[in-house]
């Protein structure tokens, strides 16, 4: 899940260079690997923050066991389905990462399932992570993929909820291994080494990509599937995070991917805020569709008119200005007919309705704000009388109890791994700390994703959104890969778009979906 977005810092400087390397936490010596110098293991990220800063302190021995995870516990499961049942081996445990000079930095949790009774040199294999920066990879196993679900739809998404697991029909088990990835600081993923620097390091946008992509080769040679057929999943800030990684695996690791999954994900930061009307376009179809909703089912389809006005008359009288007073009056009031809000509102912002503004406008003569995640739940607001905002998300953060509580319990009864210390589903210090870059190019993975299509003529991408999510929203991934140059053929770049939120594989029929389509890029590689 999960854009926590630090909108206001959107760009990056030069990348310094870190190199990861990582083993087994079952290693008897927990040495460093023989290979740490080989020339495939990848640049992280700049290093922020003033000159002259306090350098990271390696890690004593004692200290970094004092930290570290418990040793990989490895479970013989089996999931009983109503047309099917299902024996897997379920791995709970984690990889520890080094730097370039030996020293442990952090153990990066993971979760695993692989089908018994398959061959692996022709068995798919596909690692997932959600977003954030700061979100630990819950959502994705068990809200879509994993082989147990917790409801997180309608009245089943409070605080509340019981978080009773149950055996997932729609699991990606059936055709794909599974492996579940934790960054550090989500999850159980923890840091290992002290001070300041090795922070820095993780927390920026290339030292992320470079540890996850060290994560998945490493889990890859440490389970003998380096010929497995490979596929990455990566959701909302994971748009961010996916091409980047194929990218590290291409060229870094020596590991190529066949198929790369975007669910909800954001691409590129130079439209999505400050003063690029480009985000207004994005945003409109998504407004609109959570006003028709309110009426009745919609989907992608019934928004065709919507589209064409956002990329057509909207957008052109945006870019005349505010200064022309017929424009700024025709596009205010034509935002107000789609979208439900008062004349009023939309002509005194000038038709340029952000996120915040939409969410509090839609309903406030009810006293109810819209969801980010997911614009066609309502909340009530807990000021409606008060002239700035203060309400949370009734899309969001609803469902942080019950996935905790679901995913500890998981891990500890059921797969029998027992961390010390708790579990972090969402890490809202990450984003805190996220250095985001310096300079004029804000982050962006729009470069890799041209890299990675280029570089494979035969890898495929799946991009899957709700209509609702007003977090990433799915208009503005569409005009961003209509700008992909022609290799980028249908038939490997695909636009999914389901009713539901950022999390819309919440809804049944929205997550069987996405399962279908995830099921054939794999066959099609076969």
């Amino acid at each position: 899940m999960s854009v926590r977005l630090a909108a206001a810092q959107l760009t990056r400087g030069a990348a310094a260079v870190l190199v990861f390397l990582m083993i087994s936490p079952a290693s008897a010596q927990n040495a460093p690997p023989s290979d740490q110098a080989r020339p495939d293991l990848m640049p992280s990220a700049q290093k922020s923050g003033a000159p002259g800063g306090r350098a990271a302190t390696p890690a004593s021995p004692a200290v970094a066991e004092q930290h570290r995870l418990p040793p990989d516990s490895t479970t013989k499961q089996t999931l009983a389905l109503s047309d099917r049942t299902l024996a897997f081996t379920a791995t709970a445990g984690s990889i520890r990462l080094f730097d370039e000079k030996g020293e442990p930095q952090a153990d990066i949790a993971y979760t695993a399932y692989q089908l018994d009774g398959t061959d692996p040199a022709t068995r798919p294999v596909t690692f997932f992570f959600n977003g954030g920066p700061g979100a630990a990879s819950a959502y994705l196993q068990l809200g879509a993929a994993g082989p147990w679900r917790l409801d997180i739809n309608g009245e089943a998404a409070i605080p509340s909820a019981p978080p009773d697991l149950q055996p997932n029909a729609e699991t990606w088990l059936d055709f794909s291994d599974l492996v579940f990835i934790d960054p550090v600081a989500t999850g159980y993923s923890r840091f290992v080494a002290s001070g300041d620097e090795v922070r820095k390091r993780f927390f920026s946008i290339d030292g992320d990509v470079s540890s996850i992509a060290v994560t998945i080769r490493r889990w890859l040679e440490k389970s003998g599937r380096l010929l497995s057929p490979k596929f990455v999943v990566g959701e909302s800030y994971g748009g961010i995070r996916g091409p980047k990684i194929i990218r590290n695996l291409q060229v870094q690791q020596g590991v190529g991917v066949k198929g790369l999954i975007m669910v909800s994900p954001l691409f590129d930061f130079r439209e999505f805020t400050g003063s690029s009307v480009l985000q207004f376009v994005g945003r409109l179809p998504t407004m609109a569709a959570v006003a028709r909703e309110a009426k009745g089912p919609v989907t992608r389809a019934d928004m065709a008119d919507v589209e064409l006005y956002a990329r057509g008359e909207f957008l052109a009288d945006l870019v005349k200005g505010e200064a022309d007073t017929e424009a700024t009056t025709r596009l205010a009031d034509k935002v107000a007919s789609f979208t439900g809000i008062d004349p009023a509102v939309t002509r005194r912002l000038a038709g340029r309705l952000d996120a915040m503004e939409f969410r509090r406008e839609y309903d406030r003569k009810d006293g109810k704000v819209t969801g980010r995640y997911d614009a066609s739940v309502m909340g009530l607001d807990p000021y409606p009388d008060s002239s700035s905002f203060h309400f949370s998300d009734p899309s969001g953060e609803t469902l942080i109890a019950p996935l905790t509580s679901a995913v500890v319990d998981l891990t500890r009864r059921k797969l029998n791994w027992r961390p010390d210390g708790s579990y972090r589903l969402l890490n809202g210090e990450v984003e805190k700390a996220w250095d985001f870059g310096r300079g004029i190019s804000p982050a962006q993975s729009t470069s890799q994703l041209r890299e990675i299509l280029a570089l494979d003529p035969k890898l495929k991408v799946l991009v899957g959104h709700g209509l609702f999510d007003l977090a990433t929203p799915y208009f503005a991934s569409k005009i961003l890969l209509d700008q992909l140059p022609a290799f980028a053929t249908p038939e490997r770049v695909k636009l999914v778009v389901y009713p539901g939120g950022h999390m819309f594989y919440s809804r049944d029929a929205s997550r069987r979906a996405f399962r279908a389509e995830a099921d054939s890029m794999m066959k099609q590689d076969k």
